[in-house]
């Protein structure tokens, strides 16, 4: 599957936005507040976007659990429908562009779009192109028993299981060998 460099910034936006959800109760949100989401467009370089405000947040939030849903989708046409709403209560209007020394490629949302119905329109079509290849299933929550960080396995193989093998996976393997020495040692 070919994944273009404005899609590929969409999906680490969109795994970013979701995995902002605090893990428990004792974690703050990622997006607390207008400053947390300034950081947030600043860091995924969004475009187009002008002052932000609690309403912009308040939308954000919305669209955050909305793409929380994809990723726990459980068949490609529950995903399908849940980016389809999203797209299009965006209103979406494709466009071509090159900007910021990047060559040209396709904007989903309209020109002076909220930064929600921005995040919405590329983010939701980056998602529907795994759906329209077949690829849903990469679209993935980790498999860890106390992460359910979401990810887009990206493997050859579709066989990436954790959000991050150095820990989530590692921990585990870690703790199942020592679980074995501990079987072994009796």
């Amino acid at each position: 599957m070919l994944i273009t460099h404005d899609t590929r910034c969409a999906l680490d936006t969109v795994v970013d936005l979701v995995n902002s959800v605090p893990e428990d109760d004792t974690a703050p949100d990622g997006l607390q507040d207008v400053a947390a989401l300034q950081e947030f467009v600043g860091t995924h370089e969004i475009s187009d976007v002008g002052v932000l405000s609690e309403l912009d947040l308040s939308a954000v939030l919305k669209i955050r659990g909305r793409f929380a849903a994809v990723f726990a989708a459980p068949d490609a046409r529950a995903a399908a429908g849940l980016i389809n709403d999203l797209v299009a209560a965006a209103g979406t209007t494709p466009r071509l562009t090159d900007h910021d020394g990047y060559d040209w490629h396709i904007h989903y949302f309209a020109p002076g779009a909220s930064v929600a119905d921005h995040l919405a329109a590329d983010c939701g079509m980056a998602l529907a192109f795994f759906v329209v290849a077949g690829e849903q299933e990469r679209l993935r929550r980790c498999e860890a028993p106390d992460c359910r960080r979401a990810f887009v396995d990206l493997s050859r193989n579709r066989s990436r299981r954790y959000c991050d093998s150095r820990t989530c996976g590692n921990r585990l393997h870690v703790a199942a060998y020592r679980a074995r020495r501990k079987e072994a040692a009796g």
